[in-house]
């Protein structure tokens, strides 16, 4: 999508922190960090949400796959971390292109808000 900001990073169209790339997706920083850890984990093909993901398209079970990598590469995989997706507009969703956020490096409290 022409006007899709996370697009235009996978494109690197714009300028992002990336932390890691491969053939599916991308994971960079997050630009107002919730935690010390903040990342934002994309897909490069452009889905708006996860309700718009097709059926047998595995981009989800991929996203967590990476997700698994940064938690080893940060050293937080046995402390605990937190993957976060935020879908439609009383989710919390604020960009219009599938993503997670992967935060760690702090105790997560519950509720989450």
């Amino acid at each position: 999508m022409a006007d899709c900001i996370f697009c235009k990073i996978a494109n690197k169209e714009i300028p992002a922190q990336i932390l890691y790339e491969d053939d599916k997706t991308m994971v960079f920083k997050d630009l107002e960090p919730k935690a010390p850890i903040h990342y934002l984990i994309i897909p490069k093909q452009h889905f708006d949400n996860v309700t718009n993901v097709p059926a047998g398209n595995d981009i989800i079970s991929h996203i967590f796959t990476v997700a698994i990598k940064m938690a080893v590469k940060e050293g937080v995989s046995d402390e605990g971390f937190r993957i976060v997706n935020n879908t439609g507009a009383l989710g919390g969703q604020s960009v219009n292109h599938l993503h997670f956020h992967f935060l760690a490096g702090r105790q997560m409290k519950w509720p989450p808000g």
